[in-house]
């Protein structure tokens, strides 16, 4: 059975980091590309980051350019999101989600994981 599966959340201050991990199992994630989404209350769940499964290739919203890096390590089926200088308005919860194409549209992804709640708050 295919599965993702998010960790790493957590409340953090302004300013500072969190690094979430999307794990797979069932399949392998390197012939997958991997997005990450967020959802805040009462907005549509928006693309954040994704990464290609043919040569690696990264994508990132504008609102967290520069602040965000998406990675893969194959040889333990994960995928990383390393968020730095958060911002209250990086407040949600975060999905990953795998598919054939790396897009920012959380409707092109089919297999998403169960999210894992980010608050940035003093």
């Amino acid at each position: 059975q295919l599965q993702l599966v998010e960790s790493g959340g957590g409340l953090v201050q302004p300013g500072g980091s969190l690094r979430l991990s999307c794990a797979a199992s069932g399949f392998t994630l390197d012939y997958y590309a991997i997005g990450w989404f967020r959802q805040a209350p009462g907005k549509e769940r928006e693309g954040v980051s994704c990464i290609s499964s043919s040569d690696g290739s990264t994508y990132y919203a504008d609102s967290v350019k520069g602040r965000f890096t998406i990675s893969r390590d194959n040889a333990k089926n994960t995928v990383y999101l390393q968020m730095n200088s958060l911002k209250p308005e990086d407040t949600g919860v975060y999905f990953c989600a795998a598919d054939w194409g790396a897009t920012m549209n959380p409707y092109d992804y089919e297999y998403w994981g169960q999210g894992t709640q980010v608050t940035v708050s003093s």
